[in-house]
């Protein structure tokens, strides 16, 4: 009997018919799962505010002080991480359980003598604790690796009448209480998330005696920076007139800035991902993205707010007169601070993805602050940069993916860089660590000039028109403050201002779609119902694939109307304040280049230049074994701009198990490496050549010339400029006990 064989178009018709069943069935299941999950996360957002918006730290802490109880009282705590947090109900994911047990493995107990790592996250409309809200974060990493771990929250309201200036001393306080706690370790290393990088910069400029190493997370620094047709943020506060918008919005809300109005600029950076992508990931991966998506929402819906103080600082003196990095800004009654102040270490970690972020406000108040390389060096200052090249930007310190690489080379290269010439340095990771038993962590630092990061900008002429939004910001500020303010402030009050922060539509759309909506009750009981019979489409399914091209096409219309809107809005900005008129009333840019050239340069004379020869030639021949070793380090890494982990685990093996280096302070240490590396610096072959003058004793000169060897091959690299180096010392240490031929 012959089998029936069906017809190719029937069985096509046939196929495209189940799979139109399955995707029926699919989707309308997928739909009420999807409007649970949003039911869910308005639960959760009630669930939080009933809480009082707690951080979203996966971690339990302890309060070490609390600002509230200041003199000038601000709503910031200081707490120490003690563990992870383990609730057997709900995190039972396998890979969270093997997390805990690694973080409480013998390997991960505090050291005493190890650097405190202090975390600061943005307060930026959101709350705290997204640098800690999974294992897979910075504080986690820190955590794992044996650092104590503190951490600065803060809570929903300001205090009446804080200020920025309040907030860093009361910050500045916690890190004295944190060195207080730690008297057998260094200082404590900063680690600034977006907004807290200013805010630690802050800090660091105007205390430097309390603050380690700084690591900068995607911080602004440079609001002006960017490039034309790519960063359209940096317009916003020109086209609306400045700042007298956040002086109204806080006036409105009785003397609060509230905070969801920040992100809901955010969100319409990206009307893409706000309007569609976001919510289609969870429709299209409902069965996998819940406790993920919910996890963000609690974060991203915490709405925090800020005093009217604050946020007029904020905006007037950061972000729209840019007073940080042309290094006039004022906290305190006559002290400003100035970049130059820094005196750790500096770690920038910018992408070139981030939308909110770019790399050139990150970067460029390096050339705006020290000019030159030369100028870093003589400052003593070691600056690092890493750039990734497509995360987002919350991303930089959210992403699990960059926490388990980039922050864990971080935290490993923390007590590293500290040790570093000055200078300033790309961090690169590489794939694979070369050398795994000298602890290389598999990251190089390579050193850059500042040629480097000007180049990513489109140069220092098409921020002119910024400098005629500062004057224009200020002088409508101004007005308003004088004629409309006094009027919104009698008409406000706390009822007014709290009807009007409820009423925002990102409050709003979440008490809709909760169980405080009548209308949404029946859809847990259908969703419970849904997930018993759960039919998944296969993933070759026709109707999916349409509906991958369906949503695809939305994406790209929503990306259009951005492109358009984003090219619109740098049109209008640079037509207002770009054009000749504005610039001849706000911005003299020759008067301004004629001041700073009306410096009366000194003239060095021939009896100068030899009294500071001399000087050099003294301080290369002051000191001993401890200054030569120092010496050829620096002499060796630098050899070929490069300076990899290998090196200084090597260099660190050498010293602790060296009876008389041992004994360097850390301190004493760094100082020795600024010495000894302006001398290199100054002259290289005169600095090899006058080794000779530090180790008079020929077994020294042995060691030192078998240690040398051993830094240059630590990576089993050598290249002909390290082969150079290595001949040079080897002829000026060894030339009196052996003859060479010519």
């Amino acid at each position: 009997m012959n089998q029936f064989t069906m017809p190719e178009p029937l069985e096509k018709a046939v196929k495209t018919f189940e799979d139109g069943y399955d995707y029926l069935i699919d989707s309308t299941q997928r739909s009420v799962l999807f409007w649970d999950i949003i039911r869910k996360r308005g639960n959760g957002y009630l669930e939080h505010l009933h809480m009082g918006q707690p951080p979203v730290l996966v971690f339990d802490y302890e309060v070490i002080s609390d600002g509230r109880k200041r003199e000038r009282p601000v709503n910031y705590q200081l707490v120490k991480i003690l563990g992870v947090k383990f609730d057997a109900e709900t995190d039972t994911e396998e890979h969270l359980i093997q997390s805990i047990k690694d973080a409480q493995s013998p390997k991960a107990k505090e050291d005493s003598r190890k650097r405190p790592i202090v975390v600061i996250d943005p307060r930026a409309g959101h709350g705290p604790g997204i640098g800690g809200s999974k294992m897979d974060s910075q504080i986690g990493v820190a955590l794992k690796a044996g650092y104590p771990v503190y951490f600065m929250m803060f809570f929903t309201s300001p205090m009446k009448g804080q200020t920025i200036a309040d907030v860093q001393q009361c910050q500045v306080s916690f890190l004295e209480e944190v060195f207080a706690r730690h008297p057998q370790a260094p200082k404590p290393a900063i680690i600034g998330n977006c907004q807290a990088g200013w805010a630690a910069s802050l800090i660091a400029a105007d205390r430097p005696d309390v603050t380690g190493p700084l690591v900068l997370n995607g911080s602004p620094l440079s609001y002006w920076g960017g490039v034309r047709g790519g960063h359209p943020m940096r317009y916003r506060g020109g086209l609306f007139g400045g700042s007298w918008l956040a002086s109204l919005s806080s006036d409105i809300g009785n003397g609060k800035f509230d905070g969801a109005q920040l992100v809901e600029g955010f969100e319409a950076l990206n009307p893409a991902n706000t309007i569609w992508s976001k919510l289609y990931n969870v429709y299209s991966k409902v069965d996998t993205e819940e406790q993920r998506f919910l996890d963000f929402e609690k974060w991203w819906g915490g709405f925090f707010l800020m005093s009217r103080e604050e946020i007029r600082f904020i905006v007037s003196h950061l972000f729209i007169s840019d007073e940080l990095e042309q290094g006039f800004l004022r906290l305190h009654e006559g002290r400003y601070i100035n970049l130059k102040n820094f005196k750790s270490p500096i770690l920038v970690f910018a992408s070139r993805g981030d939308n909110i972020t770019p790399p050139q406000q990150a970067l460029n108040w390096i050339p705006r602050v020290y000019k030159t390389t030369e100028k870093i060096k003589k400052f003593g200052q070691v600056i690092i940069y890493m750039l990734h090249d497509d995360v987002g930007h919350l991303g930089i310190f959210v992403s699990s993916k960059v926490n388990r690489k980039e922050h864990k080379e971080i935290i490993g290269c923390v007590e590293a860089i500290e040790f570093l010439s000055p200078g300033l340095y790309e961090m690169v990771i590489q794939e694979e660590a070369s050398q795994p038993w000298l602890h290389d962590h598999g990251v190089k630092f390579i050193e850059r000039d500042v040629k480097d990061i000007t180049d990513m900008d489109d140069g220092e002429e098409e921020e002119e028109a910024f400098h005629s939004v500062s004057s224009i910001s200020s002088f409508n500020d101004k007005l308003y403050q004088d004629f409309v303010s006094p009027w919104v402030r009698h008409f406000s009050s706390d009822m007014s201002a709290d009807f009007i922060r409820q009423m925002h539509p990102l409050r709003l759309e979440r008490y809709l779609f909760s169980d405080m909506n009548p209308m949404m009750s029946p859809i847990k009981n259908i969703a419970e119902t849904v997930k018993e019979s759960r039919f998944p489409v296969k993933k070759d399914n026709v109707f999916v694939e349409i509906e991958k091209s369906i949503s695809d096409m939305i994406v790209n219309s929503l990306e259009f109307y951005r492109k358009t809107r984003d090219d619109l809005f740098e049109t209008m900005f640079y037509t207002m304040y770009g054009n000749n008129w504005s610039k001849s009333l706000f911005f003299n840019p020759e008067s301004q280049s004629a001041a700073s050239a009306s410096g009366v340069k000194k003239k060095t004379t021939q009896m100068f230049e030899e009294i500071q020869n001399q000087f050099w030639l003294t301080a290369m021949k002051t000191g001993g074994f401890e200054e030569a070793i120092i010496r050829i380090i620096v002499a060796v890494t630098r050899a070929d701009s490069v300076m990899g982990m290998s090196e200084y685990a090597a260099a660190e093996k050498y010293i602790r198990n060296d009876e008389r280096l041992k004994k360097i302070t850390p301190e004493r240490m760094k100082n020795m490496i600024r010495e000894q590396s302006a001398i290199v610096e100054k002259d290289k072959n005169l600095a090899l050549a006058t080794l000779a003058d530090l180790l008079p004793d020929q077994e020294d000169r042995f060691a030192v010339v078998e240690f040398a060897n051993m830094i240059a091959n630590s990576d089993d690299v050598l290249n002909p400029k390290e082969i150079s180096v290595l001949k040079d010392i080897e002829l000026f240490l060894l030339k009196d006990m052996f003859s060479f031929p010519s």
